[in-house]
């Protein structure tokens, strides 16, 4: 009995990680899910004087979209937000996330800037408080403030016009 006792810590170590591995990293909810966006008070990454809050997504439908001038992913998926930017139909916000500002803005300059502001966010303060584990991640805010929807990884054309439209819409009809 006492030499199946390792077999069985085994087993159960494995089976752990067979179920741990059948769920989904982006299905993982937001604890902020229909809860304000958290308080912040930063600087806008092009404008230094220019302190950026909260505030600024009070009565609009807001697509925030976490990204990094060291992000390989968000050169994938930098194209499509150009794209949505061009619709001009989504008030598109970017964090800038443990990035230099020059090199952020030097990223920006070669691929093309989709965003209505840039928040600078190089210390994680937002972040943090977003719950953001990496880049890219997108957030839509309703127009009260609300986070009511995370999306983790690359936004693909897909993604784009079967969830993240489709809420932004319902959102703005509301």
């Amino acid at each position: 009995m006492r030499a199946l006792l390792p077999l069985g810590i085994f087993l159960l170590i494995g089976l752990a990680f067979a179920v741990g591995l059948t769920k989904d990293p982006k299905l993982l909810p937001s604890e902020l899910l229909n809860r304000p966006v958290p308080e912040f008070a930063l600087t806008e990454l092009y404008d230094e004087t220019d302190i950026l809050t909260q505030d600024m997504f009070d009565g609009k439908v807001s697509l925030i979209n976490v990204f990094g001038s060291w992000c390989v992913a968000c050169n994938v998926e930098h194209p499509l937000l150009m794209d949505i930017a061009k619709q001009d139909n989504v008030h598109l916000i970017g964090i800038d996330w443990r990035d230099e500002r020059s090199k952020a803005k030097d990223w920006l300059a070669k691929r093309g800037n989709p965003y209505r502001k840039v928040i600078f966010d190089n210390e994680s303060v937002l972040a943090i408080k977003l719950g953001v584990t990496g880049a890219p991640e997108s957030f839509i805010i309703d127009k009260a403030g609300q986070v009511r929807y995370k999306h983790v990884g690359v936004i693909t054309p897909k993604i784009w016009r079967n969830t993240l439209l489709p809420i932004i819409k319902t959102l703005e009809a509301d």
